[in-house]
């Protein structure tokens, strides 16, 4: 177990051969297909014209979490992993609240682009430790 844990959370982060790239390559997929998504839901398109671009959503929003937890999953408990996790609650939502699909995706871009943009001490904040983990 002791094991498990010191691979999970790593005292020194791992990285991926050409991170930077995959990260580039799935993020403009992710925000593209994110954009047809949202973009079908305001203009009320039927849900499965858009069910191939939940799809690609759903699967460059995976591939970006495992290139952000792959160092260490210690991003899973900084202030960027716990807003994505709010953005994937958020969206888990949406089937029970149909008719507020579109405030909700608004919502979860909001959380994305702040998420995205805020100075490092609050993304690397640790809900845990309660300090900045770089």
């Amino acid at each position: 177990m002791r094991t498990l844990h010191r691979i999970l959370f790593s005292q020194w982060p791992r990285a991926l051969p050409y991170t930077r790239a995959w990260n580039i390559a799935f993020r403009t997929a992710h925000i593209g297909s994110t954009g047809i998504l949202v973009g079908g839901h305001v203009f009320n398109v039927d849900a499965r014209q858009l069910f191939i671009w939940l799809c690609v959503s759903i699967l460059t929003g995976l591939c970006l979490v495992v290139l952000e937890a792959y160092p260490s999953f210690r991003w899973c408990y900084q202030g960027r992993g716990v807003l994505v996790f709010s953005k994937v609650l958020l969206l888990c939502i949406v089937p029970w609240l149909w008719d507020y699909r579109v405030p909700i995706l608004f919502a979860v871009i909001v959380i994305a682009s702040v998420g995205s943009h805020m100075p490092a001490r609050f993304r690397y904040y640790s809900l845990v430790h309660r300090k900045v983990l770089e």
